[in-house]
This record gives C-alpha cells, sequence and structure tokens, in this order.
C-alpha cells in the first residue's frame, strides 16, 4: 500500500498559521479529494465562510486529539518497561522469587558485607529489559509490516509481560516476562515513532512527555503501592490496565491517515463507489512519499549518526549509574523509614521525575549540542561511582537531588535529539530517521547492562 507524504512544519510559521491550515495531513488531503468529487466547486449550502469555519474547527479538534493520543502512546508504550527497571531489585530477591535467592549482605547467610548486594546485578534485569528491545529496533525500520499489527502485538506483549512477572514461580519466568516488556516497548516506540511523520511536529513532543510520565508514574505507581502494603506481585497485576489504555488511545482517540483504515471500510462493505474513490486518492499520492530501498536506507544511516552517538554516550553513563551503581549506595542509618528495597525504588522515582521534566521541556527551550549532555552525564558517572566506592555522601536527599539531575540529562538528550530530526531531515527520510534513531538509546542502555554487571561484582567485594 502506497505511503503518504508525512506531516510537515515550516519553522518560521507560528501556532496561528498552524490552528488555520494544520499543515494539511494526508488525511485531511484525503477527505478534501473526496468531498470535491462529490460536491463539486464548494459553493453548497452555508455558504464558503461556514465551511472554512467548520473545517478550521474540526482541524483544531483533531489536533488536539492527535497530541493527546501521542502522549498517551509514550506512557503505555513504556510503562511496563519502567516497572520492570523498578522492581529490579525486588525480582532478584525473595519477593518474586521465595525459593532461589542468595545475597551477600544483611539478612542473609553472608552478613560480612555491609553493602548488602544481591548476588545478581541489577544490570542483569536491564539486559532483559533491553536487548529484545535493541533487537527489535535495528530490525523494525527495514521491513514493513502494517502498523495496526504492530500496534496489537505491542499490547499483547505488554500484558504477557505483567502476567508472566506477576505469576512468576521462579527466577526465570520473571525475567522472560521482563524480556516480553523489553520487546513491546522496542516495536512500539520503533513504530510509533516512524508513524509520527504522518502527523504535525508536535506529537514527537507529546510522544517524548508521554515516555516521561511513563517513568514517573510507573515508578510512583509501583514505589507507592509495595510501600503502602501491596505485594510486587499484586502491584504488577494490577498494572494489565496499562496496555488496554494503549489500545484505546491508538484505536479511539488517535485519528489515523486513511489509508491505515482501508481494511476497515473494505470489510464492512460500504459500496464499490467508495473504494474506487478511496484506491484512486491513493494512487494519486503514490509519488508523494516514496519507499525507501535497503540500500537507500543504508546511505541514510552515516548523516544520522550526528544524533545517534550523542544521545548513545549519554544513555551509556545513565544506565551505569542507575543498574550499576544506584543499588550499591545504599543508606543503612535510614533503615527505620526506607529499607534497602525502598530506597531502591525511590531512587529510580526521582529519577523519572528528572526525566519527566526534561521531556516535556523541547516546547520552551530546545538543546542543539546534545554532546554537552554527554560530557555531564559521564561526570555524573565518576562521582556516583565514587560514592558507591567510598560512601561519601552522607545524605540520602544529597542523593536524591543528583539522580534527578541524572534524569534532567538523560531526559533532555531524548527528546533533543528527535526534535532535531523532526526539523532537520529530508521529508522523504524522516519515517526511517525517526525509527532507526530510536536505538541508539537502546545500544546505550545494552552496553551499560555489560558494564554494569561486573562493576556491581567488583565493588561488592570491596570493604566499606
Amino acid at each position: 500500500m502506497a505511503e503518504y507524504r508525512p506531516l510537515v512544519a515550516n519553522s518560521d510559521s507560528d501556532s496561528e498559521d498552524y490552528e488555520s491550515a494544520v499543515e494539511t495531513t494526508p488525511m485531511q488531503s484525503q477527505n478534501s479529494y473526496t468531498d470535491q468529487s462529490r460536491g463539486g466547486g464548494g459553493e453548497g449550502e452555508g455558504g464558503a465562510g461556514g465551511e472554512d469555519n467548520n473545517n478550521k474547527e474540526g482541524r483544531r479538534k483533531e489536533k488536539w486529539q492527535n497530541l493527546a493520543a501521542y502522549w498517551f502512546l509514550g506512557l503505555t508504550n513504556n510503562f511496563a518497561y519502567v516497572v520492570m527497571l523498578s522492581a529490579a531489585h525486588d525480582i532478584l530477591s525473595r519477593n518474586f522469587t521465595p525459593h532461589d535467592h542468595v545475597m551477600y549482605g544483611n539478612g542473609t547467610s553472608n552478613n560480612t558485607n555491609p553493602r548488602d548486594c544481591n548476588i545478581m546485578s541489577t544490570g542483569a534485569i536491564l539486559l532483559a529489559d533491553i536487548i529484545p528491545s535493541l533487537v527489535i529496533k535495528i530490525i523494525a525500520p527495514f521491513f514493513v509490516l502494517h502498523v495496526h499489527f504492530r500496534v496489537s502485538l505491542v499490547v499483547v506483549l505488554g500484558s504477557a509481560s505483567f502476567l508472566l512477572v506477576g505469576l512468576a514461580t521462579s527466577r526465570m519466568m520473571a525475567i522472560f516476562g521482563v524480556i516480553c516488556a523489553a520487546a513491546g516497548a522496542g516495536l512500539g516506540e520503533t513504530t510509533l515513532l516512524a508513524y509520527s511523520a504522518n502527523f504535525h511536529r508536535d506529537v514527537v513532543s507529546t510522544w517524548s512527555s508521554g515516555t516521561g510520565g511513563a517513568g514517573v508514574f510507573g515508578a510512583i505507581s509501583y514505589a507507592g503501592l509495595t510501600s503502602a502494603g501491596l505485594t510486587p506481585r499484586s502491584t504488577v497485576l494490577l498494572m494489565l490496565i496499562v496496555p488496554a489504555i494503549m489500545g484505546l488511545s491508538f484505536w479511539v482517540l488517535l485519528q489515523h491517515p486513511d489509508q491505515t483504515k482501508c481494511f476497515r471500510r473494505c470489510m464492512r462493505g460500504n459500496g464499490r463507489q467508495e473504494e474506487e474513490e478511496e484506491e484512486r486518492s491513493i494512487l494519486d499520492t503514490t509519488d508523494l512519499h516514496p519507499s525507501l530501498s535497503f540500500r537507500q536506507k543504508m546511505s541514510v544511516v552515516p548523516s544520522l549518526l550526528k544524533y545517534m552517538v550523542p544521545v548513545a554516550l549519554v544513555y551509556v553513563a545513565e544506565y551505569v549509574i542507575n543498574q550499576g551503581l544506584m543499588e550499591l549506595i545504599y543508606f543503612p542509618d535510614d533503615n527505620a523509614w526506607l529499607n534497602h528495597h525502598e530506597q531502591y525504588r525511590w531512587y529510580q522515582v526521582m529519577y523519572q521525575v528528572g526525566v519527566l521534566v526534561s521531556r516535556s521541556s523541547v516546547n520552551c527551550f530546545t538543546i542543539y549540542h546534545i554532546w554537552k549532555m554527554s560530557v555531564l552525564q559521564w561526570l555524573n558517572l565518576v562521582l556516583f561511582l565514587t560514592c558507591a566506592i567510598y560512601w561519601w555522601i552522607s545524605s540520602i536527599w544529597l542523593v536524591f537531588l543528583l539522580i534527578f539531575w541524572e534524569g534532567l540529562l538523560g531526559g533532555a538528550a531524548y527528546v533533543n535529539t528527535f526534535y532535531r530530526i523532526s526539523q532537520e531531515v529530508d521529508i522523504n527520510h524522516k519515517e526511517f530517521a525517526m525509527g532507526i534513531t530510536s536505538m541508539s538509546d537502546s545500544l546505550g542502555v545494552t552496553l551499560a547492562g555489560f558494564i554494569a554487571i561486573p562493576l556491581h561484582n567488583v565493588i561488592c567485594k570491596l570493604p566499606v
């Protein structure tokens, strides 16, 4: 089926211009063609002025529906991924696998080391939560599958992840659930970012804000519900509502370009005339947004490295901190109000709050030099590494603040990278660029997971 030219925004136009024209989307172009073929030149009842007002109001409503839909899609796509990272310390402990856990630290058979380390780093959960996502992000942009089928698969994988982790009877069953969450998040991100090329560029901003919201709501809901007395198992099972919300956002709230709805109308059998009109309008636009061949896609990749490399470096440092060092920064004196598990959960909350704030900021200010955030994040890594080894920070509140700052940098790198692509990349390459660049953060996270595991093991053997 032919693809349509993505929505393109004039960077010099103001919001009022957009309100009156809404950068005519593919769906609107096709509807306009159909209206003209049925109704003639535009001098119908009520006059052209009335039609213009109605069209303007309709376009404004469509704009806000799509912005809201992409926010919810970002939220629900990343929710399971975030919950699995927040639950990493629990997945590796007795909460999920009561008969399959050993610890080096306090309260176990080896209580000589006050670091209270799990025998396995949370980096192992990170790898299970990212490698499937990375594989899918690498291969998905090169294969064409209907967007509705892809999103259906994302919903199924998200549901399976919560069920497997919530009902886990062994550590391996729980980790397989984490893998399902990773696969769903990866497929959802590359699919929906590529699909965003059919809409106004602001959906990239609301998508990024939604993914930041997933971090906050995912981390807070898990930490809050478990602190309130629910078991991790029950908490995870309650979150099965999230994939359902994703389905409603995509199939009910989002206003799709008409070519993605063809199979619905054909199945309803609304008559040959409508099918012919739709077929004719699709054929008229086949040359507007041609599909790229595999060779063409590969030739585009080098020009995207200026976006991919800096954000990947940010994520390497960021996730070495999150999954290699964060669980080792432990305050035994605060056990009266936050035990080790709870400290780790609230670290994740502070990180996700920082991510949400920065991912929601691109419409307020734009950062074009992503490499600066790479440098700052690696300085953070050095700071957290020394803290994990020497425990020289005496206040958990200072650690909360530093983790918030770390989240700000990571979220800003992500949203500004994709915002720049939406503005700078050639229109015919934009859809592919969005999809393939989404794998750069996964590459960084994967590398961080492989670094985090041995780093965790070395530090756990050190005296305090």
